[in-house]
């Protein structure tokens, strides 16, 4: 195993894994928020209960988040130095932001979690108001380093040298819209469905559990409304990729040949040999439309770009074909489950429904991790685009595969461990009410 592909393999585990956490902390807090808003409204105590049944859940998740984050911004400096080197006076500004955000983060966490019977209730809300808010901007700050990876800005090269830094201009970077947008959106989805499954599993076995159909609501509300609109939001960072990274938007749609016209390709499988897609479904001037807004726009495709500066075009191509085709699910999903409630007045929780949200609770997951699939993989074989190369980043150190081991050993006994906890707290749903 060479170091690049180590160094490579160990900081996808470490993004792979964290990743669940992140979101989860910057969308939790808002269930539970939404479960005390329901509380201060309508003093029903069983709000109350699920409020504090999701901040137990939300505590745990942000502990582990915190640990696993932690480990990244050490591995930044020891697997890629280069980079650190390079990038440092450019994007530590949202770094220092994050730092700052997650700091507040859990302080408001403290006073919520601590602050029950102890705080006037408007005060208590407005901490987890606080926990929310500041979950987002960490997320949103992160983010904006990635986008500026991505098309890279705020900076002058001259003969080698940094000269005319500009942070603020670097972390609004074009991409920065977008993929902040993009990224919000999906830890509701990803976290909105997966805590809806959790609660579909529940309601299956009590079909009168009070804080499962009442959880399942605020789930489905947050997951299900994001899910609506994430497509538009995937459109608007697709055109973003379109006038940043050409190479990039031809790998996710297996585009080989620079041509007006374009198709948008469902399914199929890039040869690169062959320079072509077969078994692709083509829709006629999709691509060019959503690329460029004109059916008849011109879309670079691989053959414009030397193939050394190709990323893994089947890998991208095929992560890119499971984000869409997940999210286009989930969004269908959303709209069926919004049209029967609006009919019912009431979220539906019949046995074939409950089914098909037990089926839907992983796939934000899924859909979020393919994502970055897309993100990074789609990337290469650049650290940062047209500027520094992955090979050119990464640290000198030998014997990197002794510390991917550990920390894949590591990372399984935190999972089994948050499983378990979360399990616990699901089962204390029924344990503290969820019959009433």
């Amino acid at each position: 195993m060479t170091d690049l592909f180590a160094a490579r393999t160990q900081m996808a585990l470490s993004l792979g894994f964290h990743i669940v956490f992140a979101v989860a902390g910057m969308a939790m807090p808002i269930l539970m928020v939404m479960a005390e808003a329901m509380w201060l409204r309508t003093a029903d105590a069983g709000w109350r209960q699920l409020a504090r049944l999701q901040a137990k859940a939300t505590a745990v998740l942000f502990a582990v988040g915190a640990v696993s984050g932690t480990v990244l911004s050490f591995e930044l400096g020891l697997l890629w130095p280069g980079f650190m080197a390079f990038a440092g006076p450019i994007v530590g500004l949202p770094f220092a932001l994050e730092g700052y955000a997650f700091f507040l983060e859990a302080i408001f966490l403290g006073v919520y979690l601590y602050g029950w019977d102890r705080v006037s209730p408007k005060l208590h809300l407005l901490a987890g108001v606080g926990v929310a808010a500041c979950g987002m901007l960490s997320g949103a700050f992160v983010v904006t380093v990635n986008a500026w990876m991505n098309a890279p800005t705020g900076f002058t090269l001259l003969d080698g040298a940094l000269v005319d830094v500009a942070p603020w201009q670097a972390m609004m970077n074009p991409m920065a819209p977008s993929q902040v947008v993009h990224m919000l959106l999906a830890a509701n989805v990803s976290v909105g469905f997966a805590v809806a499954g959790v609660h579909a599993v529940g309601l299956w076995r009590r079909p009168t559990a009070t804080l499962h159909r009442r959880a399942l609501a605020l789930a489905l509300l947050l997951g299900g409304s994001s899910a609506i609109v994430q497509p538009f939001s995937g459109h608007l960072s697709g055109e973003a990729v379109a006038h940043t990274q050409p190479v990039k938007l031809a790998a996710m749609e297996g585009q080989f040949t620079t041509e007006r016209d374009a198709p948008l390709r469902i399914g199929g499988w890039p040869d690169e040999a062959r320079r072509e897609t077969p078994w692709a479904i083509e829709i006629p001037y999709a691509l060019s439309i959503l690329a460029h807004g004109d059916p008849h726009a011109e879309v670079l495709g691989l053959e414009a770009f030397p193939e050394e500066d190709w990323p893994p075009v089947a890998v991208v191509h095929l992560a890119f074909q499971v984000m869409i085709g997940i999210g286009t699910l989930l969004a269908l999903v959303s709209v069926g489950v919004a049209g029967v409630t609006a009919w019912r007045r009431e979220v539906p929780t019949s046995r074939p429904v409950l089914a098909l949200l037990m089926l839907c609770a992983p796939l934000g997951v899924v859909a979020l991790e393919a994502g970055w699939v897309v993100t990074e993989v789609g990337r290469q074989p650049w650290i940062i685009q047209g500027v520094m190369r992955t090979s050119e980043a990464v640290t000198p150190v030998q014997g990197l595969s002794a510390t991917l081991v550990g920390y894949a050993l590591i990372y399984l006994v935190l999972a089994v461990v948050v499983v378990r906890l979360l399990a616990a707290l699901a089962a204390a749903v029924d344990g503290e009410g969820g019959a009433r």
